[in-house]
């Protein structure tokens, strides 16, 4: 044995040793508006709490919450990622993994390597967007087609007109499309780059602004808080605004660490977005939220979270920023790695048509685990109204594997609620019972 995996393998039994730490609140406490923040329980290694991915046996499912039902849309399919649903229908999920990482070896790197791979996470990239169409409204696609492949870590899709937008790790492109078309052969054309490198957070969404001008891109962190230095941050963790016609670009909000979904919302016509928050600092710290985006607000990372809480990890500090960043709008609880979000109006599911849905991906710095799972947020008057019901549980077994994970939610033109589920491979979907 080589001295480099006899310090890997040392390295992560020590870091296996540091599951100690554990909540000492529940998830409920760091979910609200102005939920619970404890101190910072920061300890000599984080917590590392893996849910092992499993999958699901033959016949198994998440459990749907009472007057609903679910069924698979779609199985075998290689990381489902993100979905976008095409006006006649058709549904599109990118079907996509990390891109190789050209940061420099570490051990630490090593070892959430290691982490990410036993998550699920540690799956060569498909690079392709899949078509499913389901011709005969049974809620099974029947047709499954490469939609456009050789891509870069594709994430988030966007239709304007006949221009469909894809937002891949390293830059925003596009490529014609007419209705009704199940295969694109034409080479992506680049809109603009987008700040890529290193890639601790490598997704990019987009989304289209209402009239089709704008195009509102996320771009996460390219660390926890800093700790790779903030030169390699330039345009990181942000919102981008990119003028379709022209393809130039400005920051719209930043301070953002890892912002996901993107949704409006229907009654005050604001941009809403899910952020996954820091690690390392507790497993109570820091919740995870969904807001509505200010034009030029800044969100505190990586200096503060939850608005001024000053995280001292970050050196040198900059209060005159702390002194302007803005609180998030719903904390979602701490370490539920909150992804896709949409909100449910024209949802067939009567209930749930005021809200927005979230995929709770769940992640690996909380003991207990939290998130694994997806839920609805109420909302009245444009803003969230009460705690968090339960849309689909199940996800880890008794044992704390993961049979399934929930990342993109969607509603289909039927109106049912779509979920990817990247270590069960699939699609699910969520209806009215019968």
């Amino acid at each position: 044995m080589n001295r480099l995996h006899l310090l890997s393998i040392t390295a992560l039994a020590l870091a296996c040793s540091a599951c100690g730490e554990q909540a000492a609140l529940n998830v409920s406490d760091g979910t609200d508006a102005k939920p619970q923040l404890p101190a910072p329980n920061k300890t000599l290694l984080p917590t590392v709490n893996i849910a092992p991915a499993k999958g699901w046996a033959e016949g198994e499912e998440p459990t749907a919450a009472s007057g609903t039902q679910v069924n698979a849309f779609a199985e075998g399919l290689d990381h489902p990622r993100w979905l976008y649903v095409l006006p006649n229908g058709d549904v599109l999920v990118a079907e996509s993994n990390a891109p190789k990482s050209d940061k420099p070896f570490s051990l630490k790197g090593w070892i959430a390597g290691k982490v990410m791979s036993r998550a699920g996470a540690g799956v060569p990239s498909a690079d392709r967007i899949t078509l499913l169409r389901d011709s005969d409204n049974d809620g099974v696609a029947d047709l499954r087609e490469v939609f456009l492949e050789n891509l870069h870590s594709p994430f988030g899709m966007a239709l304007v007109g006949s221009d469909f937008y894809i937002a891949n790790a390293d830059a925003l492109v596009r490529v014609p499309y007419n209705a009704g078309e199940t295969r694109i052969s034409a080479t992506p054309e680049k809109v603009t780059d987008l700040p890529a490198g290193i890639n601790h957070h490598w997704t990019k969404n987009v989304i289209a602004s209402k009239d089709g001008s704008k195009l509102y891109v996320t771009v996460g962190s390219n660390s926890n808080v800093g700790e790779n230095g903030l030169d390699i941050e330039d345009g990181r963790a942000a919102i981008w605004e990119v003028d379709r016609a022209s393809g130039s670009k400005r920051l719209f909000a930043t301070g953002l660490r890892n912002p996901n979904g993107l949704a409006w919302e229907p009654q005050t016509g604001a941009l809403w977005t899910a952020v996954n928050e820091r690690d390392e600092i507790g497993s109570d710290l820091v919740p995870d939220y969904i807001t509505s985006v200010r034009d030029g607000g800044f969100y505190g990372w990586p200096y503060s979270y939850f608005g001024q809480h000053v995280d001292e990890r970050v050196q040198p500090q900059r209060p005159e920023l702390v002194a302007k960043a803005l609180p998030p709008d719903y904390a979602l609880g701490p370490h539920t790695a909150s992804l896709g979000i949409a909100f449910g109006q024209g949802s067939a599911l009567p209930a749930w048509q005021n809200g927005l849905f979230v995929g709770q991906h769940g992640s690996w710095n909380r003991k207990p685990h939290s998130g694994y799972k997806v839920i609805f947020v109420p909302f009245a008057e444009g803003k969230p109204s009460g705690p968090p019901l339960d849309v689909l549980t199940g996800f880890l077994n008794a044992e704390g594997e993961a049979q399934g994970r929930p990342v993109d939610v969607r509603l289909d033109k039927q109106g049912a609620l779509l979920v990817t589920d990247d270590v069960g491979n699939k699609i699910w979907r969520v209806t009215p019972a019968q």
